[in-house]
């Protein structure tokens, strides 16, 4: 039996790819201030259990903006793929469709809760620090 793959406009899979690197942006923005704010936790704070949490923290960062990067490239070579269907055929590209991207979908929703958790995590240890 086989199986249909869904499709969608491509000019909802850009829109959606915007909100998607939009979204990485922010996490981004975050993660910097987040590390500022790591900087600041080590100047106040000498205790190895601290210093502990510190690293783990530093090294779910680095981490993040590694899928993040991993996702930005994945949206952009999607991006790729759409600018090149609607210039194959620039004639009623409103009206084209594409295979949706439901891998991509389902990473930026993984990544989302998962740095989500991590947020809460990283706000609940700034709480017992300061």
């Amino acid at each position: 039996m086989e199986t249909k793959v869904a499709q969608k406009y491509l000019h909802e899979l850009h829109a959606e790819h915007n909100q998607f690197l939009s979204e990485l942006a922010l996490a981004k923005d975050e993660i910097k201030s987040y590390q500022n704010r790591l900087s600041e936790v080590v100047s106040a704070n000498t205790g190895l259990e601290v210093l502990a949490q510190v690293e783990h923290f530093q090294n779910q960062f680095i981490r993040h903006k590694e899928v993040i990067d991993e996702l930005n490239a994945q949206i952009h070579h999607c991006e790729k793929d759409i600018a090149e269907m609607a210039q194959s055929n620039n004639v009623a590209t409103d009206h084209r469709k594409a295979d949706d991207h439901t891998e991509l979908r389902d990473g930026m929703d993984q990544f989302k809760k998962i740095f989500g958790e991590l947020r809460m995590e990283y706000l609940k240890f700034l709480a017992k620090t300061f």
